[in-house]
């Protein structure tokens, strides 16, 4: 008896192993391709990344292409990095494909794959995906909108009402899109704005010291800028701001008076989990297109000292404080 006992335990014991083998080899045999716009080092496609892989862990194998088109914008250069995805898309046949931001869903998704049979989840894209004719049967994903009203009624408000303000940002794809949403809100707003789009450092210099003369100033990012120094342009933003400075993106803080910034991880971690659902079975055409939720107020103390503006005690107990070396 005891040894019959003993063999049933060692063989209920091998049993279980083999199915946990064969459990894992199911989850080691489903494929994520993840499919970044820009490159590694950019700290929106960071954040998105870290989001993304801190869900995606143990369900499937993940490989990633980054275009790497915000500092190479060249016909050339885009249309082989795509060509380049295609081949692995072919050759490794990926059970779902996440991309970040608008030139994957511009140059790759919108040509190539549209309600094809392979699923996409996008994320990243700015304010709209009307322009890609999204969604299609195979493809969902999740916008990314920052919060114009909030952001430039204050900066309405903490500039002492004027309405005369620039936008400075890189001449970029991207750029372009946010400038627009931005002097759609603003006539909503009754702010005359201008737009300024920059190709390198030194017109970023210039077109910042023109912007002093505005109410307020909007700060677009500036990946995509030529001879870009963060530490000597973030002493320079300090050293000769007079006007409030705001912006909805994080890594422009440095830059910046206030920030009223995105999340990429929530992009992330929004686009691993609809991967996750469409790996366990559900079509992305079952997966409603959303947009970001949630957002981060950020202070830089230098700079809004600089223009010798006081914000309310309330803001200021609220917002996080960026570190400027």
């Amino acid at each position: 008896m005891s040894f019959q006992i003993k063999t049933f335990q060692v063989l209920k014991s091998t049993i279980f192993m083999i199915l946990c083998a064969l459990s894992m080899n199911a989850v080691s045999a489903q494929k994520c391709l993840y499919v970044s716009s820009y490159h590694q080092g950019y700290a929106w496609s960071d954040g998105v990344e870290q989001g993304l892989r801190k869900v995606l862990v143990g369900h499937c194998e993940i490989r990633q292409i980054d275009m790497d088109t915000k500092r190479n914008k060249s016909k050339a250069h885009i249309e082989a990095t795509v060509q380049a995805v295609r081949k692995q898309i072919a050759d490794w046949n990926p059970d779902v494909v996440i991309t970040s931001d608008d030139n994957a869903a511009k140059y790759l998704i919108k040509p190539y794959y549209k309600d094809a049979d392979i699923p996409f989840v996008f994320s990243g894209i700015n304010w709209t995906a009307k322009e890609y004719g999204f969604p299609y049967s195979n493809v969902t994903g999740i916008i990314e909108v920052a919060p114009l009203d909030v952001l430039l009624g204050q900066a309405l408000k903490y500039s002492g009402g004027g309405n005369q303000a620039v936008y400075l940002g890189a001449d970029t794809l991207t750029e372009k899109k946010n400038l627009q949403r931005m002097k759609e809100v603003s006539k909503k707003l009754n702010i005359d704005l201008q737009g300024v789009l920059v190709a390198n450092a030194e017109e970023w210099k210039q077109a910042y010291l023109d912007a002093q003369h505005s109410d307020f100033i909007v700060m677009g990012s500036y990946s995509g800028i030529k001879n870009w120094d963060k530490k000597e342009l973030a002493k320079y933003a300090v050293e000769q701001a007079t006007k409030l400075t705001v912006t909805s993106h994080e890594w422009m803080m440095p830059f910046s008076s206030i920030g009223y910034t995105k999340i990429p991880q929530e992009h992330g971690e929004w686009a691993a989990q609809a991967a996750i659902e469409i790996l366990n079975g559900l079509s992305p055409a079952d997966i409603p297109i959303v947009a970001n939720r949630k957002w981060d107020i950020w202070l830089n103390l230098p700079h809004l000292q600089a223009t010798g503006i006081q914000l309310p005690r309330k803001i200021m107990r609220k917002a996080k404080r960026i570190s400027v070396q």
